[in-house]
């Protein structure tokens, strides 16, 4: 993979207003832009993300059916998870794996950073491949607000899915699909 652009950072003037919540932060801020161009801006500041694509050892890509209380309905999208603070995106998307899937993988490889809502956000969600998974005897507990299904697809049915416009989905999960079929050479 070949690095990203440097960033190109504005100049702080003011933060107007701030709100914490969740592990997210909102911030009204007055910047001024590399051209030059002062502004108010509203901005979400977000401490990153982990995404796995898993894939069993039989070929089958590892799903899930999550509710989205923003969207008020459930998306199929990969497991997935927020960092925690100075925690290793990797070693994140180990925990999210068993939490959320219940599986652990001995193989994993990066599929890059993405920027799945950069008009509005700082986050960074770092993608991986996950393969030689092993179901866990006894999955660890995730979060008491998850809602979601385990969900089991062949390579072309999640293709099939993806073009049908039948079900929400969600970018991080396409994005992350598309860079492990390239690397899976499966498209």
């Amino acid at each position: 993979m070949a690095p990203l652009p440097a960033p190109e950072p504005f100049e702080l003037l003011d933060t107007v207003e701030a709100v914490d919540a969740c592990k997210i932060r909102f911030e009204r801020n007055r910047i001024r832009l590399p051209m030059g161009v002062e502004a108010t801006f509203g901005m979400i500041r977000h401490p990153g993300a982990s995404l796995a694509v898993p894939i069993t050892p039989d070929g089958h890509v590892v799903l899930l059916r999550q509710y989205r209380f923003a969207v008020q309905a459930r998306l199929l999208e990969f497991p997935a998870g927020t960092l925690e603070e100075g925690e290793d995106p990797l070693e994140s998307m180990q925990r999210e794996l068993g939490e959320e899937a219940g599986y652990s993988a001995a193989r994993w490889d990066a599929l890059g950073p993405m920027l799945p809502c950069p008009g509005y956000s700082d986050e960074v969600i770092h993608c991986f491949l996950a393969r030689e998974l092993t179901p866990l005897e006894n999955p660890p507990a995730g979060d008491d607000d998850e809602d979601l299904e385990v969900v089991l697809m062949t390579p072309m049915d999640l293709d099939a899915r993806l073009g049908s416009g039948d079900e929400w989905l969600d970018g991080k999960s396409v994005t992350a699909w598309y860079r492990a079929k390239q690397l899976l050479g499966l498209g």
